[in-house]
């Protein structure tokens, strides 16, 4: 059997926050945002009117995707829930999505923790499960609201600038056409630059968990070390797409679009430079959503299939370099 994509849906909160709109709360400005990330705006729950969790984003890419695929709530075998931002502690948020959705009792959720690289460790095991006749329909989702956990400060401005709120779903099936579908998916991971990028606390490790100490100390927050993240990215990206194209005998010259994750314009930009691909073969929607994590792939995915870029037959490349480290790959005849 193979995964195919059966249709693909998003959800953003209305709220759109502009690079100018960042400068009046922190040292920045839009022409310093612009010229290091590519990001024009983001959106992010407003909380004063419309209080949202990383589930409601979810539920409501969910409710979008399955209408698409002109598939039930009901025929859902299994819901794969990517975030690393999730409403609670635990349970995870999968299950949530499961009871606000409706999806009959029963129905297995399982939530993954790869953040930037989440939604394709979730095909990955999607597509082990439909191979391996487990399941035929899966509910595969990425969903974050970052903004409840920025630093809206000049300590915290180099990672606050890149992040926005947002959800993205695929309905994936089981089909014996063996002209299209899922081809591979390839994961890679390297724990000891875990401290690159991070949010350290609350802590398990530590007694108590939460104490007002750690909290005045921004312990809470994301932390990063840009210019480590952004050499890695750059090459691991493009090492993780060659892997894919050169399994199936395939070169960058037989792709029709690659979806990146967005991270970093310039990092999509040095992605393709190096694998020398003409604009019309890369998607990026960055500049309007800013790094949307686990949400970014499935989001860029919906746009292009909705504006044409994505057709029968198309060749599609995923790929994703995030906290971990972790990236990945997954190559798509459409």
């Amino acid at each position: 059997m193979r995964t195919v994509f059966l249709g693909t849906g998003h959800y953003v909160p209305e709220k759109v926050v502009t690079n100018d709109d960042l400068a009046k709360q922190m040292d920045t400005s839009d022409e310093w945002i612009q010229q290091r990330t590519g990001i024009q705006t983001r959106h992010h729950v407003d909380f004063a009117t419309a209080p949202m969790g990383s589930s409601d984003l979810a539920v409501r890419a969910a409710a979008a995707a399955l209408a698409d695929a002109k598939v039930s709530k009901d025929d859902i075998d299994c819901i794969v829930y990517a975030t690393l931002s999730p409403d609670r502690t635990f349970p995870g948020d999968g299950v949530l999505v499961q009871a606000k959705l409706d999806v009959p009792a029963g129905v297995p959720a399982l939530d993954i923790r790869n953040q930037c690289s989440g939604f394709l460790y979730g095909l990955s095991v999607a597509d082990a499960f439909i191979r391996a006749g487990v399941y035929r329909k899966i509910l595969l989702i990425g969903s974050e609201v970052h903004s409840s956990g920025l630093d809206f400060s000049d300590r915290g401005r180099d990672v606050t600038v890149l992040f926005g709120d947002g959800a993205a779903a695929a309905v994936l099936g089981a089909s014996d056409d063996d002209s299209r579908g899922v081809l591979s998916v390839h994961l890679h991971a390297d724990g000891r630059f875990a401290d690159e990028l991070h949010c350290s606390y609350p802590s398990s490790a530590e007694m108590p968990r939460v104490s007002a100490t750690r909290l005045d100390e921004g312990r809470q927050f994301p932390a990063m070390s840009g210019k480590n993240v952004f050499k890695h990215a750059s090459t691991r990206m493009p090492e993780v797409i060659m892997e894919a194209l050169t399994k199936h005998g395939l070169t960058p010259r037989d792709l029709d679009l690659l979806i990146p994750h967005q991270a970093n314009l310039r990092i999509s930009e040095m992605v393709q430079k190096k694998l020398e691909l003409a604009d019309a073969q890369v998607f990026n929607n960055i500049q309007r959503y800013g790094n949307t994590t686990a949400a970014s792939i499935p989001l860029a995915l919906d746009e292009a299939v909705k504006a044409g870029r994505v057709k029968p037959g198309s060749l599609v490349c995923l790929a994703a370099f995030g906290a971990g480290f972790t990236w990945g790959s997954a190559l798509i005849r459409w």
